[in-house]
């Protein structure tokens, strides 16, 4: 199993930290295939061959995504398609 695991500090307010983190959902929804649900600031994903999680606090983004065997060839886009797309929503 491969893992991303990604660590984001914001200075965004609960709302807007928890509108990025949907924003972020939609994206990889859209673009991977995966379905998402949200527990309070929890998120959880899932779809063939990956699962993770995307947690928010006051101060920090962390996406947590296991990867199948399937789709290890594709985590380095995986990976960067997130950062990617963490860079726009906490662009201050």
């Amino acid at each position: 199993m491969s893992v991303i695991d990604v660590h984001r500090t914001h200075s965004l307010d609960k709302d807007h930290a928890l509108e990025a983190a949907e924003s972020l959902a939609q994206d990889l929804s859209s673009q991977f295939d995966v379905n998402y649900q949200w527990e309070g600031d929890h998120l959880t994903f899932k779809r063939s061959g990956a699962k993770g999680h995307l947690n928010i606090t006051g101060e920090d983004l962390h996406v947590h995504l296991e990867l199948g065997m399937l789709l290890r060839p594709f985590k380095s886009r995986i990976e960067q398609e997130i950062n990617s797309q963490l860079d726009k929503i906490l662009k201050a």
